[in-house]
């Protein structure tokens, strides 16, 4: 089964459909909305269209219960922020939020139901000790102890290593760039920096100018790896449908990506969400993206691999290719991140001295 033919693909795209759905569809959209921890998102598109109400009891059941759960994280990410914000209010650093904490501080409808297990924040490279100090200070500690994985965040990627809070177990990614230093493509963080916006009602707090957010999340997914790649493209589709109502966003879009040397990921992204989630895009700007389209045998070899780790991980969305696909894509990801030279000595280490595992 391709992304396209999955249950709750068709779900958020036409969330009237379920009003009619079987027995056998609800089924495989629980279980593909929950493997893609995408049905919280449902809940709120169907509430958006008043079709909660038209629905069976028992799969509503599991769409309420999954947008209780969001709704719960929603709070203890504000709390969290709010900690956060607190313990670096010394270090002349603002605070500038990433991905799914973003989107929910910043109110934006990418945040409503958004399920993620970590915050991600973005400060500059000369303050982020500053910002480390004063967040062990207040609790969080380092999870990476082996020294070479010390050595690996600090000194060739665009983060220190995740810091978890001793007492309330949530988990901070500080980054310093929003892709790693050794990577092939350079976005400048210092561009990033200077564009990012403060967040109405909310004091001290800021996030990614728009177009750089729809960028930031491009380069992680199209970049990276594909855990939760169809919810990663979701979020994309959402904010390009929000921020189209913006002054200037689509005539800046691509002279951005241009800028911030991101053009190829943007092309993957509005791509594949045109694809699988009809976005609305403008035939100038994807006549200006299509510049950016690989040549013929990258472009079918990436539709190929991208039509499976785009769909959600369960087995009724996948095939005896998706395996392959997703370690080709794992691989395509660390080849993006390093050079030759420092990949081989990465996975020659990795190889010949695994993790050792607790107790």
């Amino acid at each position: 089964m391709q992304p396209a033919d999955c249950a709750i693909l068709h779900a958020l795209r036409e969330p009237e459909w379920l009003i009619h759905a079987s027995g056998l569809e609800w089924d495989a959209v629980i279980r593909q909305g929950r493997r893609a921890s995408l049905l919280a998102r449902l809940h709120y598109a169907l509430e958006a269209r008043t079709c909660l109400t038209s629905l069976p009891a028992a799969p509503r059941a599991h769409l309420e219960a999954a947008r209780v759960i969001a709704d719960k994280q929603a709070i203890a990410v504000r709390w969290e922020v709010g900690k956060i914000l607190t313990a670096i209010a010394r270090c002349e650093a603002p605070l500038i939020l990433l991905k799914g904490a973003a989107y929910h501080m910043a109110g934006l409808t990418a945040g409503r139901g958004r399920v993620f297990s970590d915050i991600d924040i973005l400060v500059p490279k000369p303050r982020i000790d500053h910002v480390e100090a004063a967040l062990m200070q207040h609790g969080w500690v380092a999870t990476q102890h082996d020294a070479y994985d010390q050595r690996y965040y600090r000194t060739w990627m665009h983060e220190i290593p995740p810091l978890q809070h001793i007492r309330r177990q949530s988990v901070i990614d500080v980054h310093h760039a929003i892709l790693p230093e050794t990577a092939r493509l350079k976005p400048d963080p210092a561009l990033l920096l200077a564009a990012a916006q403060p967040i109405p009602g909310a004091p001290g707090l800021f996030t990614l100018a728009p177009a750089d957010m729809v960028l930031h999340s491009a380069s992680h997914l199209f970049c990276g790896e594909f855990d939760h790649g169809l919810r990663d493209l979701s979020d994309i589709d959402l904010l390009l449908r929000e921020f189209s109502a913006r002054a200037d966003f689509w005539t800046k879009l691509v002279p951005r990506a241009h800028q911030l040397d991101l053009t190829r990921p943007l092309y993957y992204a509005l791509t594949w969400a045109m694809q699988l989630f009809a976005t609305p895009i403008p035939a100038a700007v994807q006549q200006a993206i299509a510049a950016y389209r690989p040549s013929a045998l990258p472009a079918g070899l990436m539709q190929s691999l991208l039509k499976r780790a785009l769909a959600p991980d369960h087995p009724s969305c996948q095939s005896a290719f998706s395996p392959l696909a997703l370690g080709l894509l794992y691989a395509r990801a660390h080849w993006l991140r390093m050079p030759p030279h420092l990949l081989a000595y990465h996975l020659a280490h990795k190889a010949l001295f695994p993790p050792k595992q607790p107790g």
